[in-house]
């Protein structure tokens, strides 16, 4: 349900499970983790789903069992984060809850018109993973992010687009085709080129 397809450096990590709106299970959200931690070696690394929803978070039984609150959502994060080169989070349609760590911990995020951003974690009952707040509030201020955290609401890809949540909103027939035009000059460059621009946009 987690497929890894790789090409000329060029890292695609897909989300496959559309019939479960790409909910993530134990075994899932542990794959996705341990994909992160063994693309130090790539050139460009695109993060995406399959069928109209990136992500809808921990699948429900998971995270009654107790997946809502797992380190392995601040494992991913944290491992996609660390990464030297380029990452993309190609957001094929809505991502809830946790699935919008591992969107925050890429470099660039794009997206299609009709993705929506939510993270349910109040009504839910659950915290956050410590770091989502925290690359969120980076990116679009502290007010914007309690909106979504603390307010609940979900955000439409075009208010996420003026709110700098996205950096691009793309058609769907489009959205891959546009992640592999970004990540091109980052695959033609040499390691250390790629690797030096990018300590110096931390």
């Amino acid at each position: 349900m987690i497929e890894l397809s790789k090409d000329n450096g060029l890292w695609i990590v897909t989300i496959n499970r559309p019939d479960k709106a790409n909910s993530l299970t134990e075994d899932m959200l542990r794959e996705l983790a341990e994909i992160a931690e063994s693309a130090t070696e790539a050139k460009a690394l695109i993060l995406t789903g399959t069928g109209k929803v990136f992500s809808a978070g921990a699948d429900l039984e998971a995270a009654k069992a107790g997946l809502a609150t797992s380190d392995l959502w601040e494992r991913l994060s944290g491992a996609i984060a660390a990464l030297p080169c380029l990452t993309i989070a190609a957001l094929n349609g809505t991502l809830a809850g946790g699935s919008n760590g591992m969107a925050l911990a890429c470099d660039l995020r794009i997206a299609v018109p009709t993705a929506k951003f939510f993270y349910p974690v109040m009504k839910l009952g659950f915290l956050p993973q410590p770091s989502d707040p925290k690359r969120m509030a980076a990116l679009i201020g502290p007010s914007r992010t309690k909106l979504i955290f603390m307010a609940g609401q979900k955000i439409m890809a075009d208010e996420a687009y003026g709110f700098g949540l996205v950096d691009r909103v793309v058609e769907p027939d489009a959205l891959m085709d546009v992640a592999r035009e970004l990540v091109a000059d980052s695959i033609a460059a040499k390691p250390a080129i790629a690797a030096g621009i990018a300590e110096m946009c931390a």
